[in-house]
């Protein structure tokens, strides 16, 4: 850089020699002065840029240094006389020692950049499992008004964890759950296996009556159905189409597993036998839906057990063990005696299903037991149902 702050940065052409002019015919003159290294340097220099061949190349002047004697010019021989001196030949310069690059420029220093960090693989949550239907819901007296042709599935709109079938038919109902009622409670036939058709043919004549009039009503816990299930397969036993219809819809309800939570109970419509009216049906729906509410209510269930155990005596017991394995239930079954026990005395009010008298209980004993069941019974549809 010049003191004035101009660049005097020299760039010669790409391949140019330097040739020096023919000396004139004169005498040979004395060798010259030996130049300092400041005057060399720009010619060496412009020789560099030559030789080197490549594009510009800035150089910067060095500063002064100890003086270095240039190497001696060479001379030309003299010419013959009397013929005229040939022309000198072109020399070529010596290489230049071999300039250092200037130092790096300084920079400031730049902040480190930190190290690129991978997080860890996260394996997904799994899925989720699909939701549940999106079954309507319905009051009890929605239920009740129903007359549709066809089989109807909803859920109370007190209890959600209630599903209610509402057959048009008895022999819809039958096909689809008599099967499980034979495995799950009617007595006398095994808890182990799901009975084929050949058997359960021969376990409804033993009875007495029809498919039609195996159970007029009908109350599972999800847990119930899933062993129901799991038996039938294990066994091997031919299911109908109405069961595979259960079986499908207890995979849509997620209920296909060992801790589902809920209830399915069923009723057929009111006609579908000549005595089967509608106070008949609206007692046969309370009764059901009582035993949903034990199935998923635990508060309930808890009073249910309260009131088989401490409400009424053991001679009460015995008589209503009595009664219901006659209506075939298994008595063996304590869960199942203290659930209908419950269900009949307090949630079938129609006398052609359940007579108080057929137990030995007064007027002023029922008074008594249903005081004391309503003063723990939890809050919720049921006990606004019972107030009614």
């Amino acid at each position: 850089m010049a003191p004035d702050g101009e660049d005097d940065t020299v760039i010669l052409p790409r391949g140019r020699r330097i040739v020096p002019e023919p000396p004139p015919p004169s005498p040979p003159e004395p060798p010259p002065p030996a130049a300092s290294r400041r005057g060399a340097w720009p010619w060496l220099a412009l020789i560099a840029l030559a030789l080197a061949g490549g594009g510009a190349l800035v150089l910067f002047r060095p500063s002064p240094g100890p003086v270095v004697e240039a190497p001696p010019a060479i001379r030309q021989a003299p010419p013959p006389a009397p013929p005229p001196a040939p022309p000198p030949a072109v020399v070529e310069a010596p290489p230049p020692a071999p300039v250092p690059a200037p130092p790096p420029r300084a920079e400031a220093p730049q902040p480190a950049t930190p190290p690129a960090v991978t997080p860890p693989a996260v394996t997904p949550p799994a899925a989720p499992p699909p939701p549940a239907p999106a079954l309507p819901m319905a009051t009890e007296a929605e239920i009740l008004a129903n007359t549709a042709p066809a089989l109807r599935i909803r859920r109370l709109a007190g209890n959600p964890l209630v599903v209610v079938l509402d057959f048009p038919t008895l022999g819809e109902q039958a096909r689809m759950l008599n099967r499980v009622a034979a495995l799950v409670e009617k007595a006398g036939l095994p808890r182990d296996r799901v009975l084929d058709d050949a058997a359960l043919a021969a376990a409804t004549r033993a009875g007495g009556g029809t498919a039609e009039t195996f159970y007029y009503g009908h109350n599972y816990r999800a847990a119930d159905l899933v062993r129901f299930f799991a038996l039938a397969d294990a066994g091997a036993i031919a299911l109908n189409a109405e069961e595979e219809r259960l079986r499908a819809l207890l995979r849509e309800l997620d209920w296909l597993r060992p801790d589902a939570a809920g209830a399915l109970v069923s009723v057929p419509h009111a006609g579908v036998e000549p005595w089967l009216d509608g106070r008949a049906r609206a007692a046969m729906l309370r009764h059901e839906l009582a035993h949903g509410e034990f199935f998923t209510s635990p508060a309930y269930a808890a009073l249910v057990w309260r009131f088989w155990q401490e409400m009424l005596t053991g001679e009460e017991r015995d008589r209503f063990r009595t009664l219901l394995a006659q209506a075939s239930y298994d008595q063996a079954l304590e869960e199942v005696m203290a659930n209908e026990a419950h269900a009949f005395l307090f949630h079938t009010p129609d006398d052609r299903f359940f007579d108080p008298a057929a137990v030995g209980l007064s007027p002023e004993r029922i008074a008594a037991l249903r005081a004391a069941f309503m003063a723990g019974m939890p809050d919720g549809w049921l006990r606004a149902a019972m107030t009614r």
